[in-house]
């Protein structure tokens, strides 16, 4: 496949970053009432260690989706001009790391507890790929990403 082909015109990152965007405070909101008050419950019917591990969990969801926030955010400022393109190459701006989940070691935990853990990594597996393909767009030569055919593109995308 061409490098040309990863290319995301203006106005497809735009609504792919406002979609995430509302897709990650949305599974925060979740996580934090379930986390916070309604998996307390099923978090006592575990046994101790799987208790600790059910903690870390949500540790690790809520880690998961504050790096993918923060990094959209950044996405935003930067397609509203309040950051250039070099400013958002800093690593304050890439998508941070976030611990995997090892997805036997929760098969046990209740349905709502899983669809959260695999949902947040989900998420963030969707962003990370996003993340590369919008590099490798910019890496490519200007008259590569503004060549006439993207130009229309730009222009129809911010007509609707």
């Amino acid at each position: 496949m061409a490098a040309a082909s990863y290319i995301l015109d203006t106005g497809l990152h735009r609504r792919l970053v406002d979609s995430l965007y509302v897709e990650a405070m949305v599974m925060a909101d979740e996580a934090r009432a379930y986390f916070d008050r309604l998996g307390a419950s099923d978090r006592e019917a575990l046994e101790p260690m799987s208790r600790i591990v059910f903690s870390c969990e949500s540790l690790k969801v809520t880690t998961r989706l504050m790096h993918v926030i923060a990094w959209l955010l950044g996405q935003k400022a930067w397609q509203r001009g309040e950051i250039d393109t070099a400013i958002l190459r800093e690593e304050r701006f890439s998508l941070g790391e976030a611990a995997a989940t090892e997805m036997h070691g929760i098969a046990h935990f209740p349905f709502a507890a899983r669809a959260l853990i695999s949902g947040s990594g989900d998420l963030y597996d969707r962003v990370k790929r996003l993340e590369s393909r919008f590099w490798e767009g910019q890496a490519l030569a200007p008259e590569m990403r503004h060549g006439p055919a993207h130009a229309l593109i730009d222009r129809l995308a911010k007509a609707f």
